[in-house]
Parts: structure tokens; sequence; C-alpha cells
């Protein structure tokens, strides 16, 4: 190994100096050999890691602190997973198979299960600063930071190696371990300032590339490994830091060691801390260089590391149409694409030479590596000529000339996203630049803002970051790229052109004169030519371009179209609402193929679009391959700025759903990607999961006009699942309206009618990747003349005559037959609503009423009757007996506890004063051993009190004595001594007989008592006044600290409500809000400002001295209302607040999440993730409790920001109310007690827990005191307990107490972490909580007792609720809802909203209320 080190070093000598540049190519030529790796070995001072399947080192002191992203540390922790750390790992399943970030500090080279044990490899490690090492980590650091690293130094390294490490494997008797093993290394190399990271995978040093979660509950599911840096969690609010991740698919980790951001394949270089800014990890970029010189299809790009990942591949690489129509997948996007955030979709043809899929899906954000590319083979010879030559045949002449026109209209090439981090891109590009005079672009141009220059040159600026180093803006001279002319000035405008609206067809400039094209020819596109009429002029495109004549794309070459799309739909009755959703379209316009993609439509939605193919035939229609004579669309709708609106009405049949699609282009981009804007409203059938559409090849006729386009059609489908198929059909009226140069007379025989023939027409949803995909291949020509016209079944057009509440059923040809629904009766012409109460055709048993309703019934019970199990069964509801007067209760006697009647057979025990115990089972109160007497007084304890009685010579009751022959004077006027002298002389007289234990007052030295007195026998202190008397409450017991005596000591101001109410809610969001957030505004005096806004809007309103809103004030945006604390503002009408949208019928989750409230249904314990949807949005809201009154159906929540607690009806149309806005700091735990109809709540602001009836009324505090960060609550109204948690970090408590706050107690406050969320399951009668300190989820008898483990393995929880035999929680590390079996512990479920953020409170809501049992 030295010797091959020693062979890698001579390569990276500096004599004779080597460019940076020209190193690379050398080295790039070979991936890495083993060899190349950094030295590593026992005898160079490695330590080895213990074996063993989740081992960790101790800390490695360092010598010289490490920067890591803004901090700095001394530690470093090596795992056995593939990761080093600042700090020791949890256990391995809270962060192995989880995805990025983790919450604690990772440099993580290949983060798997990794598993060492019976010699399957070695991991080694050690800091070193020997001359050797650190002159290599250099090199590669100047060589990948060329321009800020140039004369970086290193002071020490760290390495560490795994090699031949394998995977980790369950057990299992007579399989041998795998032969799968990996080989890779870390090398962080760093200084007092800044730290580099390389990550080196040498050739075939990569055999596996995940590994299998240990809890994958017998799923066959393996999870890529993760590869790339965290900083972890940043505070003790859990907030996430930045994070960078390079991989994120199994293709992206197989290309670890085939390509590098520096140019040396298996060679990664990062700069991961500064004490510069860094926002984030900053990745290498100099291997542009390298493929520039590389091969020739490079050039006709300016190189970035993420184009070559996204090579787009010529025409001859790709197989659009297989065998099998679903397996055709998508163009990958090309390099502009990628790092301009045009789209997302790394779709991947099958490239001829391998079949097998290649990539495709939607590339997740993080993602680096998600596209194979074809390295260079490792012993081939590199040769540039040989290498251009075979690259150059993969690329046909029609993409050149397109991509050569895109770049050469190019003005203005903007800098790259990073596609690869999650926060802010990196500022920082790093680039080698090339002499113009190489006959190429600088590599930097994807990085530099180009700004067209007079002389024709341009001035690069980067963005993000000025100079550095010396180094100012550049003027790069003028220069012609190899076949392409010189980039024309695309900011050009024409001189008095007063109207620039949208004309189509081709290009207009007006004005009031008419103008010529002598003086407006530049208005035209550099592939047009200019014509003048009698009335101004028009530009026209070049035979080999089609468009407007402003724009010219080239005929043949490939087209893009990127946009975003919204929808408000009903699926089948369901609502499901996305917005903002992406839009790629990649068009094959030499052969008519449009390719579409749209991503994360929710689920139902997308699969009910599958038949919707016009969505993606638009862009058919446009780019349509044109027969000879005819113009496809976009010749004709593309006016000035490519703009024009396409409007379809489609009729579903038979169901007679409709709905509405509008589509608009907005021009095109600078790199003539067509941009369009989509919304999809109205009713759409339900298509289950499972069942793929197919559509059969039409032909549309549309009609054209000077300034419109209009199509009607009707289509069939078909919907299939296994051996069901199922044809159906729709109505689609299509307009689509532009405007045209109106100079240029219209061309002589023109057709006013084309036919458009979709000869194939693809749609496809992948679940996984969440991607709807459609795909079409049009022509546009003449109208062909059919034999006879096609009938219409007229089921299908509506033409048929069922009445409204009947079903059509076609048969053949034009026949069909009606059929009444069920719950009506007729021929199905007209139907009639059966009256199955007034019929007998109904269930409602005795007691019971029958309710007709449209087309059904129902049934009600009568009053003193409720359901049986059978829900039409009506029994009688029997008054329970009250067991506090019949003595069926079971507490202590009546001498030492007292019943309560909670309502019901209910009630609850308490003991009287004097006893203690739990209400049942009282024992005395030994009092006297509270010393609740006098010193100088003896003590008499008796059942359930106490008396005193001074001892002789003193007089008083006995809880205070005094010396009986002295007097209440402060001078003696016969012996002179003041009286604390006196009483000191007579105690110390008293004090000679045996067994008297009397306090001695201790006097100062001017004979006066002093402020505090301790009894030196007892140890009690307390605090006199001058003449030697007690001060009442001052005293303190033996042992603890003694009380304050004094003048009190100056103190500060207390703080205001509007300062504490500012502090709570400043920690809350983590010391800094967004914009969006609210903040109380304080005066100097900690008052509330008058007016009060919401973060940075214009949403303001006014409040009074309590910080309570003003009604009517809230201004809208553009107005401030008036407020003066003295004087009623004016009215302005108030922001009306958004209805509830009224759940189904049925149990169902409802949640927090910040601003709204979510409804998540149940289907037994089963997530019905497809129908989540939002019950409630309030703007400017962070609900964190809430909890569900089952008697009236109402859902009442707390409101942290607005300081209130608030309820809604799950009434259609219901509004919220505030039932409580005053007396708030943050409310936090809400339980509502639907029994007694009370509800509890806790307040960390305040540390309280008060209560209150459910409208607000009747408020009382139970508990203030012993309280440091109270959280969740909850109650058990059958028996009449109170619940709560307090997650105070120096003592975590769950407490417990009667309704009334009576016999409060620690129920559980050992191994508690941070008791998040709790609940109470009537029916198991168990107290249960989630911890997200411990990671555990514990369930208790109400007592305290039969404690145990549920699951140990949770990330970290905040809410909790039970439901049957199932748990549900928010977690906030998934930003999600989990559920976990109560009997096995296993977590079965877990539903992660679109909207990710942080989910607080979660309760269940039953169609009746729970029963339980004393």
């Amino acid at each position: 190994r030295p010797g091959a080190a020693g062979r890698f070093l001579a390569l990276l000598a500096p004599p004779p100096p080597t460019p940076p540049l020209l190193l690379l190519l050398l080295l790039s030529a070979a991936a890495l050999d083993p060899s190349g790796l950094f030295p590593y070995g026992q005898f160079r001072g490695d330590q080895l890691l213990k074996e063993g399947d989740d081992e960790s080192s101790a800390a490695v002191k360092l010598a010289s602190p490490l920067r890591f992203y803004e901090a700095q540390f001394s530690y470093l922790y090596v795992g056995t997973n593939g990761i080093i750390s600042t700090q020791d790992f949890p256990r391995e399943t809270q962060y192995v198979d989880d995805g990025f970030p983790t919450d604690f500090p990772a440099i993580a080279p290949f983060l798997a299960d990794i598993d060492t044990s019976q010699g399957r490899g070695r991991i080694l490690y050690r800091e070193d600063s020997s001359p050797e090492v650190l002159d290599l980590a250099a090199r590669y650091v100047r060589t990948s930071f060329p321009r800020t690293a140039s004369d970086f130094t290193p002071t020490h390294a760290f390495l560490a190696t795994w090699e031949q490490v394998g995977a980790y494997q369950e057990p299992r008797l007579g399989m041998p371990p795998s032969g799968e093993l990996n080989t890779f290394q870390v090398v962080l190399a760093y200084d007092e300032s800044d730290t580099y990271a390389f990550f080196l995978y040498p050739v075939n040093g990569l055999h596996f590339f995940g590994t299998r979660p240990k809890e994958s509950y017998n799923v066959q599911l393996e999870l890529p490994a993760r590869v790339g840096f965290c900083r972890g969690e940043i505070d003790d609010l859990k907030r996430e830091g930045p994070y960078f991740s390079l991989t994120s698919t199994e293709q992206s980790v197989k290309n670890l060691y085939q390509h590098s951001n520096l140019g040396i394949p298996g060679v990664w270089a990062f700069h991961i801390g500064s004490v510069s800014p860094l926002d984030n990890v900053r990745p290498a970029t100099v291997g542009g260089s390298l493929s520039q010189a590389r091969s020739s299809a490079a050039r006709e790009h300016s190189f970035s590391h993420a184009a070559a990942l996204e090579r787009n591949y010529s025409e001859d690489d790709l197989d659009y149409y297989g065998e099998n129509e679903e397996e055709t997948e998508y163009p990958p996007s090309e390099p502009e694409e990628v790092l301009k955030g045009h789209g997302n979709i790394n779709a991947s043809f099958h490239a001829k030479a391998d079949s097998r899929p290649v990539g495709g899906g939607v590339s997740p954000p993080g993602s680096y590596l998600d596209s194979p590319l074809h390295p260079t083979p490792r012993n081939r010879p590199f040769h540039p000529e040989t290498e251009s030559a075979s690259l150059d045949s993969h690329t046909k002449e029609g993409r050149r000339v397109k991509e050569m026109a895109a770049l050469d209209r190019r003005g203005q090439v903007e800098a790259s996203e990073q596609p690869w981090t999650r926060g802010p891109a990196p500022s920082e590009r790093e680039e080698n630049v090339l002499d113009p005079s190489q006959g190429a672009p600088p590599p930097d141009l994807e990085n530099r803002s180009i700004q067209p220059d007079v002389d024709g040159g341009a001035l690069p600026s980067e963005r993000g970051a000025g100079p550095a180093d010396g180094e100012g803006e550049v003027v790069l001279p003028s220069y012609a790229r190899p076949g392409h002319t010189a980039p024309r000035d695309h900011e050009r405008h024409a001189e008095g052109a007063e109207d620039n609206t949208s004309n189509t067809g081709d290009f207009l400039y007006r004005t009031p004169n008419k103008e010529t094209c002598e003086h407006n020819h530049q208005a035209c596109s550099r592939n047009a030519f200019c014509t003048d009429y009698a009335t101004g002029f028009c530009c026209h495109c070049q035979s080999q371009f089609n468009g407007n004549g402003e724009h010219c794309l080239p005929r043949g070459a490939p087209h893009r179209v990127n946009g975003k799309v919204n929808g408000h739909l009903l699926v089948d009755h369901t609502p499901v609402t996305f917005t903002d959703v992406d839009l790629h379209a990649y068009i094959v316009s030499n052969d008519g193929r449009a390719y579409t993609a749209i991503s994360h439509i929710p689920q139902p939605a997308a699969q009910a679009l599958l038949p919707l193919t016009p969505i993606g035939g638009l862009f058919g229609w446009l780019f349509a391959l044109e027969k000879p004579g005819f113009e496809n669309g976009f010749s004709f709708t593309a006016p000035p700025g490519a703009t024009f609106t396409h409007d379809m009405e489609v009729t579903f049949y038979p169901g007679k759903e409709r709905v509405r699609i509008t589509q608009v282009a907005e021009g095109l981009d600078p790199e003539d990607y067509l941009i369009i804007k989509t919304n999809i409203q109205g009713q759409v059938p339900y298509i289950p999961a499972g069942f793929t559409a197919h559509m059969a090849p039409y032909k549309e006729l549309y009609h054209y006009s000077d300034a419109a386009v209009t199509s009607t059609s009707s289509r069939d489908y078909s919907l299939t699942s296994g051996a069901i198929n199922r044809t159906l059909s729709y109505h689609l009226q299509q307009n689509i309206t532009y405007q045209a140069c109106r100079h240029a007379p219209r061309a002589l025989g023109t057709p006013a009618t084309r036919q458009l023939t979709v000869d194939r027409a693809l749609a496809l949803y992948s679940d996984e990747e969440r991607v709807l995909r459609f795909a079409v291949t049009s022509e546009i020509g003449p109208v062909e003349e059919y034999a006879t016209p096609v009938p219409v079944n007229p089921c299908y057009d509506g033409s048929h005559t069922c009445g409204p509440t009947a079903q059509c059923y076609p048969g053949t040809g034009v026949d069909y037959t009606c059929q009444c629904a069920p719950g009506y009766q007729a021929d199905g012409r007209s139907c009639m609503d059966v009256d199955e109460c007034a019929t007998g055709f109904h269930r409602c048993g005795p007691n019971s009423v029958c309710i007709n309703l449209p087309g059904s019934y129902r049934c009600e019970c009568r009053s003193g009757y409720r359901f049986a199990e059978d829900q039409y069964t009506c029994v009688l509801i029997a008054p329970p007996p009250n067991p506090c007067e019949d003595g069926s209760h079971t507490c202590a006697p009546t001498g030492q506890a007292r019943c309560v009647h909670l309502g019901g057979s209910t009630f609850s025990c308490v003991c009287l004063p004097g006893y203690t115990g739990n209400g049942h089972q009282c024992t005395d109160v030994d009092e006297c051993l509270e010393n609740r007497c006098h010193p100088s007084a003896t003590c008499y304890n008796t059942p359930g009190s106490f008396s005193c009685r001074c001892q002789p010579g003193y007089h008083g009751d006995g809880l205070q004595c005094t010396p009986g022959d002295l007097e209440p004077r402060s001078e003696d006027s016969t012996s002179g001594l003041k009286t604390c002298e006196r009483q000191h002389r007579a105690a110390q007289a008293q004090h000679l007989y045996p067994g008297v234990r009397i306090h001695i007052p201790q006097c100062d030295e001017q004979g006066h008592f002093l402020p505090l007195q301790c009894h030196g026998s007892t140890g009690f202190c307390w605090c006199v006044n001058p003449d030697g008397h007690e001060v009442p409450g001052t005293r303190t017991p033996p042992g603890s600290n003694p009380p304050h005596c004094g003048p009190p000591a100056p103190t500060q101001r207390p703080q205001t409500m509007c300062e504490r109410w500012r502090a709570n809610l400043l920690e809350h969001y983590g010391g800094a809000p967004r914009d969006d957030q609210y903040v109380p505004q304080c005066d100097d005096l900690g008052h509330f400002t008058p007016m009060q806004c919401h973060g940075k809007s214009d949403f303001c309103w006014c409040v009074d001295r309590d910080g309570r809103e003003v009604q009517g004030t809230r201004s809208q945006p553009g107005s401030t209302p008036a407020c003066i604390p003295t004087v009623a503002p004016p009215l302005v009408r108030p922001t009306p607040r958004p209805d509830v949208i009224p759940p189904s019928v049925g149990t169902f989750l409802l949640y927090a999440q910040g601003q709204q409230i979510g409804y998540l249904p149940l289907s037994g314990t089963r997530l019905q993730k497809d129908t989540a949807r939002t019950l409630l949005s309030l703007h400017g809201s962070i609900i964190v409790g809430i909890d569900y009154d089952c008697r009236e159906r109402m859902v009442y929540w707390t409101d942290v920001a607005a300081r209130t607690i608030s309820r809604v009806s799950l009434q259609p149309g219901a509004e919220p109310e505030t039932i409580i806005n005053s007396d708030l700091i943050s409310p936090e735990g809400l339980a509502i007690d639907h029994f007694h109809r009370t509800m509890y709540w806790t307040d960390s602001g305040l540390d309280r827990i008060e209560r209150a009836t459910l409208d607000g009324s009747e408020r009382k505090a139970l508990f203030h005191t012993d309280l440091v960060n109270p959280r969740a609550i909850t109650v058990d109204p059958i028996r009449g307990n109170l619940y709560w948690t307090d997650w105070n970090r120096d003592a975590p408590k769950i407490e417990t107490s009667s309704l009334y706050g009576e016999n409060r107690r620690i129920l559980v406050n050992n191994d508690l972490g941070l008791p998040n969320g709790l609940t109470f399951d009537p029916v198991s009668k168990l107290l249960c909580w989630a911890d997200a300190g411990t990671k555990k989820l514990e369930c208790t008898l109400p007592d305290g007792t039969g404690r145990h483990v549920i699951q140990n393995n949770l990330n970290y929880p905040f809410s909790i609720v039970s439901y049957a035999d199932h748990f549900y929680h928010t977690d906030w590390r998934r930003d999600g809802i989990i559920s976990v079996n109560r009997d096995s512990g296993q977590f079965t479920d877990e539903y992660l909203p679109e909207q990710r953020s942080h989910l607080y409170g979660i309760t269940a809501v039953y169609p009746y209320c729970p029963a339980g049992k004393q």
C-alpha cells in the first residue's frame, strides 16, 4: 500500500508545476484505483473500530477544533454505519433507516446498516498531521476550489476508511454471509478557518448500494444508502438545520464510483465549514473543463456537473415505443432545465444499447446523482478526437440546430440553482476559466449573468458573490463558437413602439402612423423576415422555422414546456385541491410526439384525470407533424410573447360529471421554453386505484377563424383492471383564442377546417413517483371524408330521455334502457321517491321514529331511549343509581372520607382534612411530626386533628407561646436590659433544666432582636419584628434555606402580559419568526401598542389594553386602522372567516397543523389517506391543543398565537366561535369532558391548569404552583380523574387529581424525558403517553401501577390519541401521523400531509360518545 500511495503521490507531486486543469485531465482518464486512497492502516497509527453491527468509537479529541457549517467542534465519533459525527450516536434504529436529515450532526460517505461482525471487514480512523497526507490533501483542495482555496494549507486531517465491510443480514440457519463488500474513505482537511471533505470510492469498491430496514415487517424493502452532510437540530425547539444530500436512489449510489465533481471518477470534494458565512455545503464543480476537453457533444453546452448527470440523449439513443406501451418513459431534462429549476422530471428513455430502465420519475429534492452516465472505461486510452467522433455520431442535426438557435437567442444566462440542496443554494460556484482562444466558451457560462455590451462583448457577473481575491469583473471579448453565429441582442426594442400587446399569427408593432419594416426590422426574430403591407408590417418565420415571426423555433427540433397546474375538483363527491404543481412537456416535433408530466397531484385526482388526454393533447396540436400545405397550432397561436388561451369543457357519460380546463400560455422564457398555466375546475368520475385508462386512436376537426380555433368531439376510453374492462366516454368542446397580425391578408386557399389525427394516446399514473403522464402522437392535415357517420349511443352524448334520478344503460347501436336508482321507482323516464316509512320497507324498531329521505330513510330513538348495537333497535336508558346515597360506594368510613357523586353511577372518594390516601383508604396525618406547634409547646395528635399546649412558664394557645413572667416592654426600668436581652437570659436559665428545648432569642450588640431567629435544637428558622414576634409565613423547616429577613431587595419591573406573551411566542418560533408569523408589539412600558399587525403583512387591527382584538377593526391590505387607545376607531368590515367543510359520517381523526385543522378518516383502524383534507383554515393561528365534544359535535382548540380557546360545530357552514380570549399566554393542551360539560387546559406561559364550562363560563384555576412546562392533558370523565404532563427538563412528571382539583399527586416521575402526548383509553382503562425524550410509548393503570412499554423507537412525538386497538400520534420528525398497534407495538401506517410542517394536537371523533365502565 505505501508503494501504491507513492505512485499516486508522484502523480500529484508539484515539481514540475502542473496546472490544476491538466492534472484533472491526466487523472480523469481512469477511475480511482484502490491504491489511490489516502494511505491508511494500523502501521500508520489508525485505530481499529470494534467489530459489530452498531458500534461507535470513543470520542477522538482533535488537536485543533474542526469547523462544520458555522460551528466549531473538538471531538469526532466514527460509527459502523458509514458515518462520522461530532457527538455520540443514538441507537441505529433512530437514524439508519430514516432519510436525511438526521437530528444530529452527520458526515455520511455511505450511511447504511453496515455490520462488521465475524471478520467482515474493518473500519480504521485517525487524525493526521504528517506532511505527506497534508500535502496531498492541500493539492486536492486547491484543485477542487481553485478560485477560493488556491493557497489553502491544512494544518490537520482526519481520515476514516471502511474496508471490505458488509451489509447487515438477518441470521438464518445454513445461509452464509453475503460476499458483497464495500470499500470507501472520507478525508477531512482543515485549518483554523475552513474545513474540506473528500469522499473516495475506488473502482469496484461498491458492491451493495443499500440495506434492508431491520423493522420492515416482512416487506421486501431496501433503502438506498444516504450520502451527504447534516447540521442536525440546532436548538431546544428541535428546528431542522441545513443539510446536503448527494444520493436518493439506488442508481445515484451506483454512480458514486463512476462519476465525480472533481473530474476523477470516484472522488467527491466539498467545502463543509468556514468562519465566513456558509449557508450550506458547497461542492466542487471543476469537472466541467474535463468534459469540454473530452467530447464535442459536451461543447454544445457550457458544462456543469448536473448537466452531465442529466445528459440529453440524441434521437439515435432513444426508443420511444417499446413492445409494451405502458413501459414508455420520458426524456431526461436538459442541463438548463435542471440548473434553472425549469423542471424536476428525471425520467429517461430506454437506450437501445440497454433496454433496462435507467431512471424515471420525479427527481426528489436533495438528489444529485439520480441519472446514470456512461463514463469512459478506465482501461481505454483517452483520445479526444476519437471521443469526439464517437459522441457526435449520436447527435442529430435537428437537435444541434435547436440548441444553437436557443443559445444564440440567449441574451442573458442566469446563474444556476444547485439542484441538490434543500436550503438556499450556495452562492459560490467553483469553475476553471478557459482562455477564449481555445475555441470554446468559458465553462462558468452557466454560472454567470451575461449582459450585452455596446461593443459586442459581455460583462459576466457572478450571482451572489462579488470579486474575490482581487478578481474583478472580466470583460469577455466577442467570439464565435465553432459552427455558431454570435449571440444576437435579445433585449433590443423598436423605436417609437407604443403598443406591444398580444397579437397573434405573426408579430406586429403598431403606432398611430403606419410602421414599416425599414424602421422595425429588429422586432422580428433573426430567423424571420419582415414584410410591409398596406396598413403595417408583419414578421414571418423562415421556411426552416415555425412560429409567429417574433419567436421562431427550428422545425424538427425538440421543444419544451414548463408550467404550473391548479385544481379544485370533486372526485365523485370528494373535494380535492392542489396548488402550483409542476407541469413539464417534451415535444419531438419532427414526428409529432408530445410527452407531458404533472407531478404531485393527489392520488384520487390524478387517477381520475387519466382519461383527460386533452391536457397533454394541447401540445400535440401545437407541435403536430405538418402535412404539406398545413401548419400546426404553434404557427397560428404564437403571437407576441407566445400567448393564447385554451378552454376545454368535458362532460363525462353516463354520470354527466363536468369539468372545465383552462390553459393560458404566458410566452417563451429566455430558454425558449413555452410557459403554460393550467386550471382545472369541476367534477370527474372516480377511478379506483389499480385501474388503467386506454384511449383508442382518434381524429378531431379544428375550425379556424381570424381569432379563434374551435373543436367539438366525443371520445371513448376503457378502464381496465385484471379481467374487468369497462368502456366509457366523454364529450369535449375546445376553444383556443388568440390575435393575428391583422395587416397580412389571409392566404388564398387556406382551409378553414383541419383534421388532427392522433395515432397513439397514452395515460399513465405512478403512485410511487406521484407523476401523471400523457403521451400523444399527432399529425395535422386535410379533412378526410367519411363514408357514413358513426352513431353515438344516447347514453354517451346525453340525448337519452331517462329521468334525473335514473341510470341510462346503453344497448346495441343507439338502443338503451332506463332504470330508476335505488330508493326510487317508476319506468325510468320519470322516477318517484319511495317512502320507506309509509310503506313499511324500513328496519326501524319499536320506540323509534322513521324519517323519510330522498331515496332513503333514517331512524331516530324517542326521548329516553338509545340505539342498540344494530343501530335500528332502541332500548330504554335506565337512570343509574347514586352510589353515594345508596351506600354502594367504596370510599373510606364517613369520618375519614366523603363520597362525591359525579353523575350516573360514577363517583370519587376524597379523604377529609387530617387524613391522607386515595379516598378509598385514608390514614390519619400525624401533625405533630410536622412541628405545627410553637417550640415552647407540647403537641398531642388526635384522629384527624391535633392540639398544642404551652409548656410550664409560658402562656398562649400552643401555636404561639411567650414566657409568663415577662411583660411586652422594650425597656426594663429596673435593670436597664432590653427585651431581647431579658428573654435571652430567661431562656438560658430554663435551658439548664434537663429535657427543656426552648428557643434562646438572638440579640445584636445593641440588645435588639436579630431579624432572623433560628431554633438551636430543631433547626427551624423564622423572621421576627422589632418586638421579637414571629412574622407569619416566614418559618422554614430544617435543612432548607432560611428566609430572607429585613428590607426587600430592589427588583426589576415584572414583565407585563404583552412582554410575557411576546417572549413565549418568540421561544415557540425558535427566536426567529417568519414574515407571516404574529409577534405582539409592546411599548417601552410593556403595554400593548394600540395597533397590532400580522408579521410583515398589511393585515392590522386594534387592541384594547389587554391585547384583545377590537371587533371590526381588522384592515385589508393597503389600509391601516386608526387605533387610538382612548377613542373607538372607525369600523372596517372584518375579514370573513372560512366556513367549516363538514366531514362524512364515521370515525375520523382531527389534527392541528399550524393554521389549519386537518381531517383524516379511518376505515376500521386503517388510515384513509386518499380522502384526507383540510377541515378548517385559520389565517395567522398556531393551533396546538384540539379535542371533540361528541354530544354537540363541536371541535375545540387552543391557539397560542391568538391566545384564545375557540370552537366550531361540524354542521355545514358553521363558523368558528371564540369562547375564551383573556388571561391566556400559551394555552396548549386541551381536554373536553363530554359527560360533565366542562373543559380543561394547560397554559405553559402562566404555568396553570384551568377548567371552565364548555361555553367558557365558570372559569376556575385548579393549579398554579409546582408547574414548569405543563403541556398535555386528558380526562377520564367516568372515573372522575384528570391527568396532565409537565415536561420540566429537570424533573418531568405526570400528575393526576380529581376533576375538581382535589387529591393532587404525582403518578409517574421516573424514566421520563419530554412527555409531550397523553391519552386515556376508556375501553382498556389505560393512561398512555408518548415521550419525545425517551422515544417511548408507554401505558399504565390509572393508579400508576402496571407500567409497560408499547413501542420504544418513536421519532419525535408531540400528541397522541387512542382508538380501538391503535394509537395515533403526530410526529415532528416525519411531519405526519403515525399509527401503532396497541397489542403488538408495531408501526402499522403513516400519513404525511402534502403541506409539510409540524403537526400538533390530535383527537379521534366518534359517531357516538364513547362508553366506559367504573
